[in-house]
C-alpha cells in the first residue's frame, strides 16, 4: 500500500506530501457521468461494486494517495428512516423538516443494518480494490442539522441557527440524536476497514464562536472523544468551510488532522500552536486558473506545510463539477515533485 497519507499522519515524513481532494470521486470525472445517466448517487452507493469503482475512479485518473468512500453525507439518513431526495442542481431534500420537539422524538436510533451496503463496500475496497488508504466520513450534527431543520440547501441557515439560539432544549435534543448517530455511523465504517475518518462540518461558518460553544462543541466534543476512544489508532479528520474562527477549540481534541479552508494559512493555524497535522488549502478557485498562476500558490502551500512539518495538500473545499481532470492530475504530480525538493531540503 501507498502509505504516505497515515505516515504523515503519524509523524513518519514520509519525503513526500500527500495529496487527496475532497469530492474527488465524481462530479467533473467523464466516466463517473456515464454512470450518473443511468444511476443516481444513493443507487450507486447500494451496489457495492459500482460504488468501489467510483471510489476508486480517481485514484488511477489523479494518481493521490488517499480514496475517499463515494456517497453523501446524508447516506446515514436512510438507517433513521429519513425520507431524503437528492433534486439535480439543489442538493438534499426532506419533504418534512425539523420544526418541533416531536417531530425529533419521530427520529428512529440509527440502525446500521439498513445502509449494510455502506459497510460492504469499504470491505471491498480495503480487501480487494484499493493501494491507498480509504478515508470513511460522516457529515457533523450541525451540517445534517441544517439540512433537516430548513427542507433543504439554504444560503442563510436563519431557521438553523433562529432553533440554536432561540430554542436551546429543542436544539439539543436534535443534537444528542444526531450525535448518537454520527458515532454509530463512523464506528460502523472503522469496523468495516476504513483507514481514517473525516468529519465534515461543511456550513459551520453560519455560526459564530460563542453559538459553536454553546451549542456546537460538546456535541462535537462527545462524538470525538467516544470514537476516538474505541478506534485509538484510527485517524481521525475534522473540516469544516469558514473555520477559522473555531479551529482554535478544534486543536485541544482529540484529532489527528485538522482541515484549513483557503481563508486561513497554515502558517496561521501552525501559529495558533496547533500540533495536529494540516490539511489543506487551495482555494479551488485556482482551478480555473492558468498554470504559472496556480504554480505559484502551490509553491507558497507546499513551503507552509513543510514548515508547518505535518501536512496533507488538499483544496479549501471540495472539486466542482466544472474542474478540469486533466489540471487535478497535473497538481498531484507537481505537489509529489515540488514537495520532494522541499521536504530534502528541510
Amino acid at each position: 500500500m501507498n502509505s504516505n497519507y497515515l505516515d504523515m499522519i503519524r509523524g513518519k515524513q514520509p519525503g513526500t506530501t500527500p495529496v487527496w481532494f475532497m469530492r474527488q470521486a465524481g462530479r467533473s470525472q467523464a466516466e463517473y457521468r456515464k454512470i450518473k445517466e443511468k444511476y443516481s448517487l444513493f443507487e450507486i452507493t447500494k451496489q457495492p461494486e459500482l460504488c468501489a469503482f467510483v471510489t476508486e475512479l480517481p485514484v488511477k485518473e489523479y494518481g493521490v494517495d488517499a480514496a475517499i468512500l463515494y456517497k453523501d453525507i446524508m447516506s446515514p439518513m436512510v438507517g433513521m428512516d429519513v425520507t431524503v431526495e437528492l433534486k439535480p442542481g439543489v442538493g438534499p431534500v426532506f419533504p418534512n423538516p425539523i420544526r418541533t420537539q416531536r417531530d425529533v422524538e419521530q427520529l428512529h436510533p440509527f440502525d446500521p443494518t439498513k445502509v449494510s451496503y455502506i459497510g460492504d463496500t469499504i470491505k471491498l475496497l480495503t480487501t480487494e480494490v484499493l493501494d491507498v488508504p480509504l478515508i470513511g466520513f460522516g457529515g457533523a450534527p450541525f451540517t445534517i442539522a441544517s439540512y433537516l431543520i430548513e427542507g433543504g440547501p439554504t444560503k442563510s441557515y436563519n431557521k438553523t441557527r433562529g432553533m440554536l439560539v432561540g430554542e436551546p432544549t429543542l436544539w439539543n435534543a436534535l443534537m444528542e440524536r444526531l450525535a448518537d448517530m454520527t458515532i454509530a455511523y463512523l464506528s460502523m465504517q472503522a469496523e468495516a476497514g476504513a483507514n481514517a475518518l473525516q468529519i465534515f462540518d461543511s456550513w459551520i461558518g453560519a455560526v459564530n464562536e460563542d453559538q459553536y460553544k454553546q451549542g456546537i462543541f460538546p456535541h462535537m466534543e462527545r462524538i470525538i472523544h467516544t470514537v476516538k476512544a474505541k478506534f485509538p489508532d484510527l485517524p481521525m479528520a475534522m473540516n469544516g468551510v469558514g473555520n477559522g474562527h473555531l479551529i482554535e477549540l478544534w486543536k485541544d481534541l482529540p484529532l489527528d488532522v485538522i482541515a484549513l479552508d483557503w481563508r486561513c494559512s497554515i502558517d496561521v493555524a501552525s501559529a495558533m500552536g496547533i500540533t495536529q497535522t494540516l490539511q489543506g488549502n487551495l482555494d479551488p478557485a485556482y482551478l480555473y486558473a492558468d498554470k504559472a498562476v496556480i504554480k505559484q500558490e502551490l509553491d507558497t502551500i507546499l513551503e507552509q506545510g513543510v514548515h508547518h512539518g505535518k501536512h496533507i495538500f488538499n483544496l479549501g473545499h471540495g472539486v466542482f463539477p466544472e474542474a478540469d481532470p486533466d489540471v487535478l492530475k497535473w497538481i498531484t504530480e507537481y505537489v509529489h515533485e515540488r514537495s520532494q525538493e522541499l521536504w530534502a531540503s528541510k
